[in-house]
């Protein structure tokens, strides 16, 4: 049966880095999305204020010119493949041993939001890390894409005491935390502060342990941490994990602010800044945009929660594991998603308890590319390319799956006996589809990966000319 969602207008792919450029068979592989930062000398220093953390929220909120295309955009003219034609050619391949029984799939033509294929897609299924597109459609949506998370520092003068107050930002860096700490010294100079003793606060969301406990996948939630938690150099991926994220970066910023300066007193300690606290200093992270772009490609866990939780306190829910249910609940309802046997039980996948369809994934990723809805883009732009960039560098290489290198752009989920695959594809002909193939009782992960890259690879090499 062939019907419309109801959140779909025409694909709008024209818009430069924002959009989704893909032309001539291929995903542009332009940079992130930015904004147009790099279109002016201006913007070029405004970026540099951005990594700073100076550049402020008002002169973001004014908007910025879209980058220039790298390459020309499809103009969404090409002819769609039929419903039919969809059903013979992934039934059989959703029916291979490797992904079980009873895979699902759904397929949408994102351009006239009809939906072409249908698989079970009723049929709930542990997301793993596809769930991440419906928390990045959700953070957009409420956030906006130019919103950033701001790490500050206030004192209280009279107690002689300075707050290190997180915001959310797992981006956080040893880097940042100096310049930081060094505007803090400066700013405590200007009030004639030389000895203050340190705080940290952590009431901007509660700190938890997600449910699978605290592993090289995952650091405890916090809202105050340097580099996700990380004991080393690395930037993504398992790592060692600090099991008190917040108290280690107060303790860094304190010696950064000694070496800057500042005589600090006694250790540090968790303490809830005064509201009559004076501001001192801020450090802002990217754009939510480029955070989206960048949890996505990387399959970032711990931005992934983190962005709940500041999408749940923004949407006046606790920024708790339950809060972050509701939000991304009513977050992809607002999409226009469907409901029906969905269960939100983290931002992240890593929760096996966690329950998606694939009509559900569908829908939010075309809700994404509707061109009412530009905002949303970088829910698309952020997915990985497949044989490039992300989780699916070193997938598309060769076998049947090899076709989609480049013309898929998806978010992959894995976690044991659930393989996941949710994202994008361009035809031969150059029309776009959205798609979701999710199987949830596999024994050989690599197998699976394979089998739905094929499926993905099959929808790129459609034609009907």
């Amino acid at each position: 049966m062939v019907r419309r969602h109801r959140s779909v207008g025409r694909l709008a792919v024209g818009a430069g880095a924002a959009g989704l450029a893909l032309a001539a068979g291929l995903v542009a592989l332009a940079g992130p999305w930015d904004g147009g930062q790099r279109a002016s000398e201006r913007d070029q220093a405004e970026a540099a204020e951005l990594e700073r953390g100076q550049l402020t929220a008002e002169r973001l909120a004014g908007g910025t010119p879209a980058a220039p295309a790298v390459l020309s955009p499809l103009d969404g003219s090409a002819a769609a493949p039929s419903a039919e034609v969809l059903t013979r050619t992934l039934t059989p391949l959703l029916e291979a041993d490797e992904l079980g029984e009873e895979a699902t799939g759904a397929v949408i033509d994102v351009t006239s939001g009809t939906v072409l294929f249908e698989r079970g897609v009723t049929a709930a299924r542990a997301p793993a890390s596809t769930v991440k597109v419906v928390t990045a459609a959700v953070a957009l949506d409420t956030l906006g894409p130019h919103h950033q998370l701001t790490t500050r520092t206030v004192v209280d003068a009279e107690a002689g005491r300075v707050f290190l107050v997180g915001g959310g930002d797992t981006t956080l860096t040893a880097s940042d935390l100096q310049g930081l700490a060094d505007r803090t010294a400066r700013a405590l100079a200007g009030l004639d502060l030389d000895r203050v003793g340190v705080a940290y606060d952590v009431s901007a969301y509660a700190a938890e342990t997600h449910p699978i406990g605290v592993n090289p996948n995952i650091a405890p939630i916090t809202p105050l941490q340097v580099n996700a938690g990380r004991l080393d150099d690395s930037t993504h991926g398992p790592a060692e994990r600090s099991t008190d994220p917040a108290k280690d970066a107060a303790r860094a910023f304190a010696e950064r602010l000694a070496t800057a300066g500042i005589t600090v007193k006694g250790g540090v300690r968790e303490a809830t800044a005064p509201e009559g606290a004076a501001h001192l200093a801020e450090h802002r992270s990217a754009p939510v945009a480029s955070l989206v772009e960048r949890m996505l490609t990387d399959s970032d866990n711990d931005l992934a929660e983190a962005l709940a939780r500041v999408t749940a306190v923004a949407g006046d829910q606790p920024g708790t594991a339950g809060g972050v249910a509701r939000a991304l609940t009513e977050g992809a309802e607002a999409l226009g998603a469907p409901l029906d046997s969905v269960r939100f039980v983290d931002a992240s996948g890593l929760d096996r308890d966690g329950r998606v369809t694939a009509g559900l994934l569908t829908a939010v990723l075309a809700a994404a590319a509707d061109q009412e809805r530009p905002e949303l883009r970088p829910a698309l732009t952020g997915l990985p390319v497949a044989g490039f960039t992300g989780t699916l560098t070193n997938r598309y290489d060769d076998g049947d799956g090899a076709g989609g290198a480049g013309v898929v752009r998806a978010k992959t989920g894995t976690l044991t006996g659930v393989n996941t695959l949710a994202g994008t594809a361009t035809t031969a002909d150059g029309r776009v589809l959205a798609f979701a193939f999710m199987a949830a009782d596999t024994r050989d992960a690599e197998a699976a990966q394979e089998a739905l890259d094929t499926a993905a690879s099959a929808l790129a090499a459609l034609s009907v000319t």
